[in-house]
């Protein structure tokens, strides 16, 4: 049963991974497979909170530490074809993705040895329950569902209408979660990114194609204001309430409430010029970046494992190939300024 399980697994993980390659390369292999738009990549610190209970002092929060970080905001869409990327006004998934750096210890992935991810999106459940439902996915947009399937399939579509169709006026005034669960050495968990004030003077969002772009423009760097977030975790209660392998189910605040555990700040600065976003595109984030400690769990998360560290290898060889990829920055500080 098991070997037959894990094998159904790889199968599948293979056949997304294939499907996701072939649109890599048909839109644009130089460009992310999903998440394509980017919003901004900010610099900032994460701050671990100094009294966090000692059951949850555990890999980064083992200790009152403050780590500089990468902060990237997203549309979750990719590309709809080459060279044309989706408009802000059109429904989507927003997202964030955070890299902290100068972690020290051994990393599941041996590709960076220094750092730390975390992603987000701004709705509490995900899509789909498995890589199968990837799968099941490209049969509907494809035309080659069966009536059975496409019945089945309509949770998801319910989601996905769900997830687009909130309005985001400005991507840091959102709160995000993980929507998969993740370890907290001997805990289940989950986590979530929650402004600490929300911008109630920002008005509403303007006519153009890049508005959340301009509008975090406006705020981190015209406005010159500073940004705080709440970094929260939830526990694992029980396969009922908080179920692993069910990330279209919600782990109700009711049943487990956030635990803050640290505080990630983002500075006023500039961040909308070409040196940054070459840098915005030459990283690439990852759940698998990280501490055995917070290792993901659950089977959409082992799928992610090799699908993108494939994604991003076959785009970075390709950006090498051409000579248009720059030197990757070691440090916040030896970002030329």
């Amino acid at each position: 049963m098991i070997i037959l399980s894990n094998s159904k697994q790889e199968a599948t993980t293979d056949a997304v991974l294939t499907a996701s390659l072939k649109d890599q390369q048909e839109k644009g292999p130089d460009l992310r497979q999903m998440h394509t738009k980017s919003h901004g990549l900010v610099w900032g610190e994460f701050i671990v909170e100094k009294d966090i209970s000692e059951n949850l002092k555990v890999g980064i929060f083992a200790k009152p530490k403050t780590y500089p970080i990468w902060v990237r905001f997203s549309n979750a869409s990719p590309p709809e074809k080459r060279g044309k990327l989706k408009s802000d006004q059109e429904p989507d998934v927003r997202a964030i993705a955070i890299k902290l750096m100068e972690v020290e210890g051994e990393k599941v992935l041996n590709d960076e040895e220094k750092t730390q991810d975390f992603i987000f999106i701004n709705h509490p459940v995900f899509f789909i329950r498995d890589a199968q439902g990837y799968i099941d996915l490209g049969k509907a947009g494809s035309g080659q569902a069966t009536p059975e399937l496409l019945q089945s399939l309509q949770p998801t579509f319910a989601l996905l209408q769900e997830m687009s169709s909130k309005e985001v006026v400005n991507p840091i005034d959102v709160q995000y979660w993980s929507t998969t669960p993740y370890k907290l050495g001997s805990y289940a968990i989950k986590f979530s990114v929650k402004p600490q004030l929300k911008d109630e003077t920002q008005g509403s969002k303007s006519d153009s194609d890049n508005y959340l772009r301009e509008t975090l423009v406006q705020c981190l760097t015209n406005d010159q204001k500073e940004v705080k977030l709440d970094f929260l975790v939830q526990l694992y209660v029980d396969d009922e309430k908080t179920p692993i392998e069910d990330p279209m189910k919600e782990w109700e605040e009711s049943n487990s409430p956030f635990i803050k555990v640290a505080t990630i700040k983002i500075p006023s600065q500039q961040f909308d010029f070409e040196e940054r976003k070459r840098l915005d595109e030459s990283l690439s984030f990852s759940p698998w970046h990280t501490l055995p400690e917070h290792e993901p769990l659950g089977s959409l998360n082992l799928a992610r494992k090799k699908i993108y560290q494939e994604l991003a290898q076959y785009r970075h060889e390709y950006v090498q190939k051409r000579l248009i990829e720059p030197q990757p920055y070691t440090s916040i500080q030896d970002e030329p300024q």
